[in-house]
Protein backbone atom coordinates (compact mmCIF):
# COMPACT_ATOMS: atom_id res chain seq x y z
CA UNK A 1 0.00 0.00 0.00
CA UNK A 2 1.44 3.59 -1.04
CA UNK A 3 1.51 6.07 1.84
CA UNK A 4 -1.84 7.79 2.17
CA UNK A 5 -2.95 10.87 3.96
CA UNK A 6 -5.64 9.94 6.37
CA UNK A 7 -8.89 11.64 7.10
CA UNK A 8 -8.73 13.87 10.01
CA UNK A 9 -11.04 11.89 12.79
CA UNK A 10 -13.28 15.30 13.48
CA UNK A 11 -13.96 18.48 12.17
CA UNK A 12 -11.41 21.19 11.65
CA UNK A 13 -12.41 23.08 14.50
CA UNK A 14 -13.09 20.11 17.07
CA UNK A 15 -10.31 21.24 18.83
CA UNK A 16 -10.58 25.03 19.20
CA UNK A 17 -9.64 26.76 21.83
CA UNK A 18 -6.62 24.39 22.49
CA UNK A 19 -5.72 24.05 18.77
CA UNK A 20 -7.32 26.24 15.91
CA UNK A 21 -8.68 25.16 12.67
CA UNK A 22 -6.04 27.19 11.12
CA UNK A 23 -3.27 25.20 12.84
CA UNK A 24 -5.35 21.86 11.75
CA UNK A 25 -5.36 23.04 7.96
CA UNK A 26 -1.85 23.52 7.56
CA UNK A 27 -0.82 21.09 9.70
CA UNK A 28 -2.84 18.26 8.49
CA UNK A 29 -3.46 19.46 4.98
CA UNK A 30 -0.02 20.57 3.81
CA UNK A 31 2.83 19.21 5.88
CA UNK A 32 1.64 15.87 6.63
CA UNK A 33 0.32 15.55 2.59
CA UNK A 34 4.10 16.68 1.85
CA UNK A 35 5.19 13.59 4.31
CA UNK A 36 2.76 11.37 2.23
CA UNK A 37 4.09 12.86 -1.07
CA UNK A 38 7.46 12.79 -0.75
CA UNK A 39 7.61 9.52 1.44
CA UNK A 40 5.65 7.79 -1.94
CA UNK A 41 8.25 9.55 -4.35
CA UNK A 42 11.24 8.21 -2.36
CA UNK A 43 10.20 4.30 -2.12
CA UNK A 44 9.03 4.69 -5.73
CA UNK A 45 10.94 1.71 -7.82
CA UNK A 46 12.77 0.73 -3.85
CA UNK A 47 12.40 -2.74 -2.16
CA UNK A 48 10.40 -0.11 0.48
CA UNK A 49 7.40 0.15 -2.31
CA UNK A 50 4.14 -0.44 -1.11
CA UNK A 51 5.83 -1.77 2.25
CA UNK A 52 3.70 -1.29 5.25
CA UNK A 53 4.57 2.22 6.81
CA UNK A 54 6.05 0.20 10.26
CA UNK A 55 8.43 -1.46 8.03
CA UNK A 56 9.29 1.41 6.42
CA UNK A 57 10.58 3.28 9.39
CA UNK A 58 12.27 0.33 11.07
CA UNK A 59 14.06 -0.66 7.64
CA UNK A 60 15.24 2.88 6.85
CA UNK A 61 16.03 4.03 10.47
CA UNK A 62 20.14 4.49 9.75
CA UNK A 63 20.56 3.55 5.85
CA UNK A 64 17.59 5.76 3.92
CA UNK A 65 17.53 9.47 5.61
CA UNK A 66 15.46 10.66 3.25
CA UNK A 67 12.92 8.20 3.24
CA UNK A 68 13.05 7.94 6.61
CA UNK A 69 12.39 11.09 7.40
CA UNK A 70 9.07 11.06 5.39
CA UNK A 71 8.20 7.51 6.71
CA UNK A 72 8.50 8.26 10.02
CA UNK A 73 6.47 11.47 10.46
CA UNK A 74 3.74 9.92 8.35
CA UNK A 75 3.52 7.22 10.85
CA UNK A 76 3.84 9.92 13.56
CA UNK A 77 1.01 11.89 12.43
CA UNK A 78 -1.00 9.23 11.82
CA UNK A 79 -1.08 8.33 15.16
CA UNK A 80 -0.85 12.06 16.20
CA UNK A 81 -4.60 12.87 15.24
CA UNK A 82 -6.09 10.03 17.07
CA UNK A 83 -4.26 11.02 20.09
CA UNK A 84 -6.46 14.43 19.84
CA UNK A 85 -10.10 14.40 20.68
CA UNK A 86 -12.73 17.41 21.58
CA UNK A 87 -13.01 17.39 25.14
CA UNK A 88 -9.85 15.17 25.55
CA UNK A 89 -7.07 15.22 28.25
CA UNK A 90 -7.93 14.83 32.08
CA UNK A 91 -6.69 12.54 34.71
CA UNK A 92 -9.08 10.06 33.89
CA UNK A 93 -7.46 6.93 31.87
CA UNK A 94 -9.00 4.12 31.35
CA UNK A 95 -7.85 1.46 34.65
CA UNK A 96 -4.89 -0.98 33.36
CA UNK A 97 -3.51 1.74 31.45
CA UNK A 98 -3.02 4.05 34.54
CA UNK A 99 -2.31 1.68 36.55
CA UNK A 100 0.71 0.14 34.87
CA UNK A 101 1.43 3.96 34.54
CA UNK A 102 1.40 4.27 38.33
CA UNK A 103 3.35 1.65 39.07
CA UNK A 104 6.28 2.33 36.32
CA UNK A 105 6.16 6.38 36.50
CA UNK A 106 4.45 7.27 39.30
CA UNK A 107 1.20 9.19 39.81
CA UNK A 108 -0.78 10.67 36.71
CA UNK A 109 0.31 14.37 37.39
CA UNK A 110 4.03 13.22 37.77
CA UNK A 111 3.63 11.52 34.44
CA UNK A 112 2.08 14.33 32.78
CA UNK A 113 4.62 16.65 34.59
CA UNK A 114 7.48 14.53 33.03
CA UNK A 115 5.80 14.32 29.63
CA UNK A 116 5.55 17.86 29.16
CA UNK A 117 9.24 18.36 30.17
CA UNK A 118 10.38 15.71 27.38
CA UNK A 119 8.76 17.56 24.95
CA UNK A 120 9.61 21.24 26.38
CA UNK A 121 13.65 20.24 26.68
CA UNK A 122 13.18 18.68 23.16
CA UNK A 123 15.86 21.07 21.42
CA UNK A 124 14.52 22.24 17.89
CA UNK A 125 11.80 19.74 16.23
CA UNK A 126 10.87 16.47 17.49
CA UNK A 127 8.57 14.34 19.67
CA UNK A 128 8.01 13.46 23.33
CA UNK A 129 6.17 9.94 24.13
CA UNK A 130 4.95 7.72 26.22
CA UNK A 131 6.19 4.33 25.51
CA UNK A 132 6.32 0.45 26.19
CA UNK A 133 9.83 -0.95 26.49
CA UNK A 134 10.94 -4.04 27.86
CA UNK A 135 7.36 -4.34 29.34
CA UNK A 136 7.03 -0.82 31.13
CA UNK A 137 6.19 2.54 30.32
CA UNK A 138 8.49 5.34 30.10
CA UNK A 139 8.52 8.66 29.10
CA UNK A 140 11.11 9.60 25.69
CA UNK A 141 11.64 12.50 23.10
CA UNK A 142 12.80 12.02 19.96
CA UNK A 143 14.47 14.61 17.25
CA UNK A 144 12.93 14.96 14.17
CA UNK A 145 10.81 12.47 12.70
CA UNK A 146 12.44 9.86 14.92
CA UNK A 147 9.87 7.62 17.05
CA UNK A 148 10.14 5.18 19.94
CA UNK A 149 9.76 1.83 17.17
CA UNK A 150 13.60 2.66 16.27
CA UNK A 151 14.71 2.89 20.06
CA UNK A 152 13.22 -0.67 20.57
CA UNK A 153 9.99 0.82 22.37
CA UNK A 154 6.19 0.64 21.12
CA UNK A 155 4.84 4.64 20.77
CA UNK A 156 1.36 5.00 23.14
CA UNK A 157 1.22 8.77 23.05
CA UNK A 158 3.20 11.19 21.37
CA UNK A 159 3.41 14.99 21.02
CA UNK A 160 4.50 16.62 17.88
CA UNK A 161 6.68 19.86 19.17
CA UNK A 162 7.69 20.73 16.03
CA UNK A 163 7.15 24.65 15.95
CA UNK A 164 4.25 23.80 12.45
CA UNK A 165 2.12 22.57 15.16
CA UNK A 166 2.01 25.15 17.56
CA UNK A 167 3.12 28.30 16.39
CA UNK A 168 0.07 29.70 14.56
CA UNK A 169 -1.55 29.31 18.08
CA UNK A 170 1.09 29.88 20.52
CA UNK A 171 4.05 31.50 18.95
CA UNK A 172 6.94 30.22 20.89
CA UNK A 173 5.10 29.05 23.79
CA UNK A 174 5.77 25.65 23.58
CA UNK A 175 5.02 24.78 27.10
CA UNK A 176 1.74 25.90 26.78
CA UNK A 177 1.06 24.09 24.03
CA UNK A 178 2.16 20.87 25.66
CA UNK A 179 0.18 21.75 29.18
CA UNK A 180 -2.93 22.10 26.38
CA UNK A 181 -2.15 19.30 24.92
CA UNK A 182 -2.07 17.11 28.09
CA UNK A 183 -5.05 18.76 29.91
CA UNK A 184 -7.67 18.79 27.40
CA UNK A 185 -6.72 17.30 24.01
CA UNK A 186 -5.28 13.23 25.05
CA UNK A 187 -7.36 10.16 23.55
CA UNK A 188 -6.59 8.50 26.20
CA UNK A 189 -9.04 5.82 24.70
CA UNK A 190 -6.51 5.51 22.10
CA UNK A 191 -3.96 5.68 23.96
CA UNK A 192 -4.84 2.86 25.83
CA UNK A 193 -5.58 1.12 22.57
CA UNK A 194 -2.42 1.55 21.77
CA UNK A 195 -1.14 0.50 24.99
CA UNK A 196 -3.17 -3.14 24.88
CA UNK A 197 -1.41 -3.88 21.62
CA UNK A 198 2.31 -2.73 22.63
CA UNK A 199 1.61 -5.39 26.11
CA UNK A 200 1.05 -8.05 23.94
Amino acid sequence: MAFTLPDLPYPYDALTPNMSRETLEFHHDKHHQAYVTNGNNLAKGTEWENKPVEEVVIGTFGKNQGLFNNAGQHYNHIHFWKWMKKGGGGDKLPGKLEKQITSDIGPIAKMKEDFIQAGVTQFGSGWCWLAVKDGKVVVMKTLNGENPLVHGAKPILGCDVWEHSYYIDYRNRRPDYLKAFVDHLINWDHVAEMFEAAMK
